[in-house]
């Protein structure tokens, strides 16, 4: 089991690559919290489904940026297809190993992937936003309080999608958390053509 980090880790974190906000951007995904101590925003430039550029910007630990470089470094010049395939174990290894208790770190840089790819599926209409999509993007919306997927918590009481609303109901009532939470379901969907109806029932 790895202990500390790799020199590889330790040179991204130094020298990150690709780091800065990519201007030109045909997609931006952002995934985590800083609440919670780790966030990515993810940058790709996309022609004819080809990963021409990708960039991010990181809030978090050396293995947090560390994973963003990986993901980014593995992700350019590949199809949407191919880069749709880079796994968690792929970002691990590329760093040559990571701490079991940063591995969520490889998970998030991945989520960030996803959700970028996604939302260009989307936007080029090469996918449509259903129910399965809204749920595939809020999973990368994280609760502050416990570090997991806002979809695997009890204060997200259901998700429904009526035409392009995406309506969202939270257990409870509105307060620094929730307001963190919704903050990051608003950046998900910003760029998307969708209309956001979330409401607080109980407390």
């Amino acid at each position: 089991m790895k202990i500390g980090y790799s020199e590889k880790v330790m040179e991204f974190f130094r020298n990150p690559k690709n780091a800065g906000k990519l201007e030109d951007a045909t997609v931006v995904a952002t995934v985590g919290s800083i609440a919670c101590g780790d966030m990515i925003k993810l940058y790709l430039k996309i022609e004819n489904d080809v990963i021409e550029k990708a960039t991010f910007e990181s809030y978090g630990c050396a293995a947090n940026i560390a994973t963003s470089v990986a993901v980014t470094e593995l992700a350019k010049g590949k199809t949407i297809e191919e880069a749709d395939k880079i796994t968690y174990k792929d970002v691990e290894d590329f760093l040559e190993g990571l701490p079991k208790i940063k591995a969520h770190c490889a998970v998030l840089s991945v989520e960030a992937l996803k959700v970028a790819l996604t939302k260009y599926k989307i936007k080029t209409g090469k996918m449509l936003f259903d129910l399965k999509i809204a749920k595939k993007l809020l999973h990368g919306v994280i609760d502050p309080v416990s570090g997991n997927s806002i979809l695997k918590t009890d204060k997200l009481k259901s998700v429904e999608v009526e035409d392009k609303t995406v309506k969202i109901v939270f257990s409870g009532k509105k307060d620094d958390v929730m307001s963190d939470i919704e903050n990051q379901i608003r950046e998900v969907f910003s760029d998307l053509d969708v209309k956001l109806d979330i409401k607080y029932e109980g407390g």
